[in-house]
């Protein structure tokens, strides 16, 4: 018995195809010749989040943490890990262009691999010619790339936080993991010169109608990097939108691009900029605690319904998400992307 899905993208479009009870959503979607990008298959990096808003299906598993209770009850699923019990209709972050035509291959070359902060490490890649589109690669501020190391077989997704260039210039914040592959490979291997595999761009994450609504980012650790594409761009092309970022880490010696962020807000004067300290010692003079009670302090106060972007591990995304629905703000205003 094969069970039809009806999968609706980000940009509205719907696509169907059959999907056999033992059979993802995603090995089916990939057997009727559409491309759905993912990372890790194995319901680790939460690349294929999808909402099934009709029909009944079984989860196998996956990380815990990107999924919550409360969100599975929504009918929020990892498409590499929803076996259908029926028909299903699935609503997606992928585009329409994305899903029928898959993104090249690119090379690139590490420029520089070096700890930027405690914890996070900067990676700086540049990408080799491509015959058709020379050095440009083609992105919005707030997508991510699919990073493979040939080698090693190993393949993750990162968010860009440069600004789109013509140069083929990539840089990305990559938070260390203990005993993670990827992190391994950058703190013991990875060096200038040596060559990446890279797939994308990817995802729907970013400021859509910037002009519209004031915008608070809340970022957690490395999910700040894109949140720093998008800064970066209007400081670019002199956009001036009021925007507040909530900073998020553990401890200051986890804080990076304080000086960065000082000079963004000298380009956009509407960018309000807090560090967040969760647990800080006697002499920060910052703010006292997480990114999530940072904004909620912010929508305790102000008289604006700002649009709200998280990104960051699943925990603070869920908590942040929590408490701007208990300000008030419509569902539909809140953009997320969240990582294990």
């Amino acid at each position: 018995m094969s069970y039809i899905i009806t999968l609706t993208t980000q940009d509205g479009q719907q696509f169907n195809f059959g999907c056999e009870p033992e059979q993802t959503v995603q090995e089916a979607a990939e057997a009727a010749g559409f491309f759905l990008p993912a990372s890790c298959n194995a319901g680790s990096c939460g690349a294929c989040l999808g909402h099934c808003t009709q029909g009944e299906y079984r989860l196998s598993s996956y990380n815990p943490t990107l999924l919550s209770k409360n969100y599975q009850e929504l009918g929020e699923i990892l498409l590499c890990r929803t076996y259908p019990e029926g028909d299903l209709h699935i609503s997606s972050s992928y585009t329409a262009a994305q899903m029928t035509n898959p993104q090249a291959e690119r090379e690139a070359e590490i420029v520089s691999v070096e700890m930027l902060a405690e914890r996070t490490m900067r990676l700086v890649l540049q990408l080799l010619p491509d015959s058709q589109s020379g050095l440009r690669f083609n992105f919005e501020p707030g997508q991510f790339v699919e990073l493979k190391v040939p080698d090693l077989q190993l393949k993750r997704a990162y968010s860009i936080a440069s600004s789109p260039n013509s140069s083929g210039r990539l840089e990305f914040l990559i938070r260390l993991q203990p005993k993670g592959q990827f992190s391994g490979y950058l703190q013991q291997i990875a060096k200038p010169g040596e060559r990446l595999v890279l797939q994308g761009a990817f995802g729907s994450f970013g400021v859509q109608n910037p002009r519209l609504k004031p915008s608070c980012f809340v970022a957690g650790g490395a999910g700040v990097a894109p949140f720093l594409s998008i800064l970066r761009t209007m400081a670019e092309q002199g956009e001036d939108y009021p925007t507040v970022l909530f900073f998020g880490v553990n401890t200051e010696q986890e804080i990076f691009y304080q000086q960065e962020l000082a000079d963004l807000q000298k380009h956009i004067p509407q960018l309000k900029v807090f560090f967040c300290v969760w647990q800080p010692s006697e002499n920060w003079q910052g703010f006292r605690g997480t990114a999530v009670d940072a904004l909620k302090m912010f929508l305790s106060k102000t008289q604006s319904v700002p649009d709200i972007f998280l990104c960051g591990p699943a925990l603070l995304v869920d908590a942040a998400t929590q408490v701007a629905l208990d300000a008030g703000i419509n569902s539909q205003h809140i953009i997320f992307e969240r990582f294990s």
